[in-house]
């Protein structure tokens, strides 16, 4: 068949007016045959034998299969980047060669392909056609209709493309897209037009307010469902970070953003509250710091921090604060005003810490014991405030060879200010501790201040000792705007933070096989760098006063310890890893030890290659590889993990009676297991964790889940029916995985048998003539013409078809049920559970090629023969269970 189409392109040399449709198909014929390397010669040659290349290039993709899915291998799009290769060798082929009305013909059939957001072909179109040059007045027009058409990523990419956004309305652009999931495209909209910006960061601090419905978007949009995944895109504390992390992207004044700003100060005063009330881990004089902070001068919440006062420690609190804040009677909670009157004067306000000067450096015996301490005397500590201290410490820090441990102090914001500015840099050596006070009068900002910091982190001999720099570097970089204009040249610098994941990394291993003194307890509940110094030092560290007011001056004597220990404890850990790094299965030169992020990629690349060059058995061999990739925590979650016994012992199981519950952290997992024909609910990203064991209690189901819930899931449920899986793992794998543990046997007739949307098995055949009435029905196929004569066209090969059952025998499809189209309404196009048919889904110029759609009968959703189904196929190959009657079906569904 291949030699036969080459032979006709070969056979006609010279020729001229060549039939676009002709060259079209043969064009399909060799890219079903996957001989590109012939497409391409072809194409060329059949491009200078068109009488007009520019038209028939329209006519060509018009008539292409695949356009409209946006994928990035269709023939459509090999077309057209052949079509601009070969347009550089013909640099007269231009609209400028054609009259004014054909050029406008033409870009207008140009504009009625950009359903596809493949940036090639969209590119493509737009320069060959010269789509920018249009009124746009059109073009507004032609986006309009896609929004119209519900095909609101492609009117989307195609106004950025076009540059029309100043032209639209934001809100009718956006909103769609936010409620589809997809807030990055409606960044991309209005990025670079600030009025855009401010108006996107103002709508989404708009939904953010109390009094919010989505009514008011049904009132807006009445066209567009709102499903419960839209549902879940617009909750409050989701659109409170989305807007915090769009006013620093856009540089936007939180003034603006009244509603996510309340939000958020709201969240951290209940923070705060169970800080101090509930884990008792803030002193008193901290919490009070930090509830003046996030209260600030809001009514709202002045009167909140009064209720959940009385809630939580009486009336007497209470009314302090309520006086501290002159609260009026009427809105003060039941109890408070009487409390107020009956409080003698010394207690009407709320008392001080004992002040700096009464407190010890050195603490009692019992904390010592319990905690890090520092083998300093105070006189060691050195307060950097002037230019003449910063002298006399960089005499001392910036010598070669050094060992410096670095750590920053800031101010707690709670997440109301994006980017926070350090308060306090500790510089520890061996035998002193530097403090520089960047809340000093003039120091902060002085050059010789940032041209010691500069000199500090770009020195190579000078080691720099860290525990998660990443955070300290942030603040650094805002704290000193010269060192984003000149970046900060960083040289020299450890971050234990490494070490301690290469440590953790460890753990089974050093526990099996070495002191297991070294190691901390499971439940431990220390973490971060003070786990750190707990495993390496014996003790951790006190963190009473991390959470202080570090721009308050002057400093308490504790949290100057504190600060003194967490930077001179660096060197004290990083002595003893060095001193016996083996000790703790790590590498002699402690500097060789990478993120612990990247060591992941590698194990991740090197476990591919090993799974490209052998394909292990079903068994329990490789459930127990992939755990030394991701070890369980414990016996009890291998076992369930791998299975107690190997999977091909397990009696064989069709995916329809595997019925499973995903959490919504493997929700990509879901999608594919449904793919496959397996049962699978998927919990929103909304849903507490708990749901799942709820379902998998009243529908029998397995949980699928990974890190820290399996733990509670897995004891709500039989033993065996709650999997853990490693999320790190990309969903086929996983899938494969599953598909393993249970012993599911395959078969290529699964594959799509049930709807990846809602989780249906029953389908309703519609053949192509009822689709075209359903279209017109619903105005979505406005060009009569063009349906007739799509319809013409094949009416001889699909004679057939057209006067067939409604519900065919597809071998694609065997396992599924079938539904009468009867069922649907026909006025409505609604199926007896309410769906309707998703018309808006289906392109015009997909009716030529494609003789019957499969439709949802509970979502609706569309589905067509296409090459997805060769894609998953491919996927997986490997697990599939053939049989010689699915082997059959398979070669006859490909014939189709």
């Amino acid at each position: 068949m291949t030699d036969s189409s080459t032979e006709m392109i070969h056979t006609t040399p010279g020729a001229v007016g060549l039939d676009p449709a002709v060259l079209r198909d043969q064009l399909f014929e060799l890219w079903n045959w996957k001989d590109l390397q012939t497409l391409r010669l072809a194409a060329l040659q059949g491009f200078s034998k068109l009488s007009e290349p520019l038209e028939a290039l329209l006519t060509i993709l018009e008539g292409c299969p695949g356009k409209q899915k946006g994928r990035s291998h269709t023939l459509s799009q090999h077309i057209l980047m052949e079509f601009q290769t070969w347009i550089k060798e013909h640099p007269q082929v231009t609209l400028s060669s054609l009259s004014e009305q054909q050029a406008t013909a033409l870009q207008r059939r140009a504009l009625s392909l950009l359903t596809d957001t493949q940036p090639s072909f969209v590119d493509g179109l737009i320069n060959i056609y010269q789509l920018s040059s249009v009124d746009p007045a059109t073009l507004q027009l032609y986006i309009v209709r896609l929004q119209a058409l519900h095909c609101y990523k492609e009117a989307a990419v195609l106004s950025i493309k076009l540059k029309l956004q100043k032209e639209l309305n934001m809100e009718e652009m956006c909103i769609p897209l936010i409620l589809q999931n997809r807030l990055p495209l409606a960044e991309s909209f209005v990025t670079g037009h600030s009025h855009l910006e401010q108006q996107l960061v103002t709508l989404l601090d708009s939904w953010c307010h109390s009094s919010f419905s989505v009514d008011e978007i049904s009132r807006q949009f009445p066209r567009f469902s709102l499903t419960k995944q839209c549902m879940s895109q617009i909750q409050p504390k989701i659109l409170t970070k989305h807007v915090f992390r769009l006013m620093e992207k856009f540089n936007i004044d939180q003034g603006l953003c009244p509603n996510a700003l309340h939000k958020r100060r709201l969240d951290s005063l209940r923070f705060l509250m169970y800080k101090r009330f509930v884990e008792k881990s803030m002193t008193e004089e901290n919490w009070n710091d930090h509830v003046q902070y996030v209260v600030a001068d809001d009514l709202e919440l002045q009167i909140q921090l009064v209720e959940m006062l009385v809630k939580y420690c009486g009336l007497q609190k209470a009314s302090q604060w309520s006086l501290r804040y002159n609260l009026p009677r009427d809105r003060l909670p039941c109890g408070v005003w009487d409390k107020q009157q009956s409080l003698p004067p010394h207690l009407q306000q709320i008392g001080a810490c004992g002040s700096a000067q009464t407190e010890e450096w050195i603490l009692s015996q019992s904390h010592c014991q319990k905690f890090y301490q520092v083998p300093l005397t105070k006189d060691k500590v050195h307060f950097v405030d002037s230019l003449e201290a910063l002298q006399r410490c960089r005499n001392i820090v910036l010598k070669e060879g050094a060992i410096v441990g670095v750590d920053m102090e800031w101010q707690p914001t709670f997440g109301c200010i994006i980017t926070q500015r350090v308060a306090l840099i500790q510089l520890a050596v061996s035998d002193q501790v530097f403090l520089l006070d960047l809340c000093a009068n003039g120091f902060c900002q002085h050059p010789d201040t940032i041209s010691f910091i500069r000199a500090l982190f770009s020195e190579r001999n000078i080691l720099k000792l860290g525990y998660g720099m990443s955070g300290d570097l942030k603040c650094l970089l805002a704290t000193w705007h010269q060192l984003s204009e000149e970046p900060l040249q960083i040289e020299g610098m450890l971050d234990l933070l490494n070490i301690h994941q290469k440590i953790q990394r460890q753990k089974v291993h050093r526990t099996q096989n070495g002191p297991k003194e070294v190691l901390v307890g499971e439940d431990s509940a220390e973490k971060g760098f003070s786990l750190l110094a707990q495993q390496v030092l014996g003790r951790p560290l006190d963190k009473t006063e991390q959470m202080s007011n570090w721009e308050k001056r002057p400093l308490r004597i504790s949290q100057i310890r504190y600060a003194v220990a967490d930077a001179y404890c660096l060197l004290d850990v990083y002595s003893v890893l060095s001193s016996n790094p083996a000790h703790f299965g790590l590498p002699a030169d402690l500097r060789s030890v990478s993120s612990g992020r990247s060591e992941k990629s590698g194990d991740e690349k090197q476990k591919e290659n090993q799974a490209k060059q052998i394909k292990q058995p079903l068994g329990k061999e490789e459930c127990q590889g992939a755990q030394r990739v991701s070890p369980p925590r414990s016996e009890s979650e291998k076992s369930l993990l791998c299975g107690e016994k190997p999977s091909e012992d397990n009696p064989p199981l069709p995916p329809q009676q595997l019925r499973v519950v995903c959490d919504n952290m493997l929700q990509g997992l879901g999608r594919y297991l449904r793919c496959l024909g397996v049962d699978v609910v998927m919990l929103e990203n909304t849903d507490d964790h708990r749901v799942a064991a709820k379902l998998a209690q009243a529908e029998g189901r397995v949980i699928l889940t990974c890190g820290q819930p399996f733990q509670s899931l897995r004891s709500q449920v039989s033993e065996g029916r709650c999997l853990s899986l490693d999320c790190s793992e990309k969903a086929r794998d996983q899938a494969v995985k599953v598909l393993r543990h249970f012993n599911v046997q395959l078969t290529r007739g699964d594959i799509f048998s049930r709807c990846q949307a809602c989780n249906c098995d029953q389908y309703v055949a519609v053949p192509r003539n009822d689709m075209v009435r359903m279209l017109q029905q619903k105005g979505f196929l406005q060009d009569q013409d063009i349906t007739d004569h799509a319809q013409q066209q094949e009416e001889e090969k699909l004679g057939d078809i057209l006067t067939s059952s409604v519900t065919p025998e597809i071998p694609r499809y065997v396992q599924c049920q079938w539904a009468p189209l009867s069922g649907l309404d026909p006025d409505t196009l609604t199926f007896p559970g309410g769906a309707p048919v998703q018309l808006h889904t289906v392109p015009p110029a997909l009716l030529p090629r494609i003789p019957l759609f499969y439709v949802c009968t509970r979502c609706g959703k569309v589905f067509w023969e296409g090459s997805h189904f060769g894609r998953v196929l491919s996927m997986f190959q490997d697990v599939l269970h053939i049989t010689d009657e699915n082997t059959d079906s398979a070669s006859a569904a490909q014939q189709n």
